[in-house]
């Protein structure tokens, strides 16, 4: 039940990549990026303060799915507007680096929720815990909300949006014509997003139920501390993977991250199998900071990369958001199926997740490497404007 709840949360993201793409592309990304996190800092803050079954019966469990399905709209809504506005705004040669000040935040993220759950836990009894102090991590976002909003209120869209804007090319249809332009950049997001989106949900959220079910409830702290740890690591090699990134390209990185990954689902299992609270947790740390982060790093700027300014930001929401539909939003529930149909045994989720991996590598394959596109785009915009700005002179001197 609590992997279906979860779940739900994916459904909503595309309709929140869509909705802001669109809106991002055609009147500026700062506005979806203070949207997008008000929509899910509401979203958070509510869930600390809903009420018990107890206390209002099937309301509940109603009110907790509606809070979820818009937790995931703002979620939606808010990676590639992050991507894209880091990027944009990135110094030549460093949009790796600046894209994966947005990637951080997904182990800053984990370490923080994580981390404050242990320290709660560890301050009261379980009875306490259980009856109300699970709400305090909720209640405490509302910090992190308000650093956001003052963070995100100083942004800027970057000049090369503005210029758009006032030249009066933004696109007055940004879905569809990213739809019909960037199709083939939109699928290959789709294809590289899967294996890198299903990893991460199998080392944080299915590694903490499998150690538990295969070692017993004693064992239920194992996993969320080895997530801890990884995570803490990840947040200092998310950026290290992308300034590498900078230096020889995205693509070879993505490659070893799809191709490694790919290898170790099998070798994962064996560490975990072990017993080895050590081994178990040094296959996360592998899985997660070591092939899952050499792709996620940088991601942002591989990603947006792919498309042009105009329609950067539907291009790179809409491939990224349904490919956490298809990989994050059912990986967990598909894995623990498939552990259950072999009988608690992880053969056929090895398969699964073999099979989502096969696909990424050939949707990076068949992707251009974009190190450097971004800045050979603007040249070529300024080598038009130069020559606009000639034609127009020697136009003016005739007249």
């Amino acid at each position: 039940m609590a992997f279906v709840t979860y779940a739900v949360g994916f459904v909503a993201r595309p309709f929140g990549g869509m909705f802001a793409g669109h809106f991002g592309d055609k009147i500026g990304r700062k506005p979806m990026l203070v949207l997008s996190l008000l929509i899910m800092g509401f979203a958070t803050l509510a869930m600390g303060l809903l009420p018990t079954y107890a206390q209002i019966g099937v309301w509940a469990p109603i009110l907790l799915t509606v809070l979820r399905l818009l937790q995931g709209f703002g979620a939606g809504a808010e990676w590639a507007g992050a991507a894209v506005i880091s990027i944009e705004h990135a110094p030549a040669g460093r949009s790796g680096f600046f894209g994966s000040f947005t990637q951080m935040g997904v182990p800053a993220g984990m370490l923080l929720a994580n981390a404050s759950v242990l320290i709660v836990k560890s301050a009261v009894p379980t009875e306490v815990f259980d009856a109300w102090a699970w709400r305090v991590p909720f209640l405490l976002s509302v910090v992190l909300i308000v650093v956001g909003l003052v963070v995100r209120a100083k942004l800027e869209d970057s000049d090369d949006f503005k210029e758009l804007v006032a030249t009066k090319q933004t696109s007055k249809k940004p879905l569809g014509e990213a739809m019909k332009k960037e199709s083939k950049g939109i699928w290959l997001v789709v294809g590289m997003r899967l294996a890198e989106n299903s990893a991460f949900y199998l080392y944080t959220t299915f590694s903490v139920v499998y150690i538990m079910r295969t070692f017993g409830p004693e064992r239920a702290n194992q996993g969320t501390l080895s997530v801890l740890i990884a995570s803490a690591i990840g947040v200092f090699a998310v950026p290290l993977w992308a300034i590498l990134s900078d230096k020889i390209g995205r693509k070879p990185l993505y490659l070893f991250g799809s191709i490694g990954g790919l290898l170790f689902f099998p070798l994962y299992f064996v560490m975990t199998d072990t017993g080895s609270a050590l081994l178990a947790t040094l296959a996360i740390i592998i899985g997660l900071a070591v092939f899952h982060n050499s792709m996620y790093g940088p991601q942002a700027a591989f990603f947006s990369e792919l498309f042009s300014t105009k329609l950067r930001y539907s291009g790179a929401s809409m491939g990224y958001q349904f490919g956490s539909v298809l990989a994050g939003g059912i990986a967990p529930l598909v894995a623990v199926a498939l552990l259950n149909a072999g009988n608690g045994e992880p053969g056929w989720v090895i398969l699964y997740f073999s099979g989502i991996g096969i696909i990424t590598v050939v949707a990076t394959m068949l992707a251009p490497e974009t190190l450097g596109r971004l800045e050979r785009r603007l040249a070529a915009a300024e080598d038009d404007d130069e020559k606009d700005a000639g034609v127009a002179e020697v136009r003016a001197s005739a007249g």
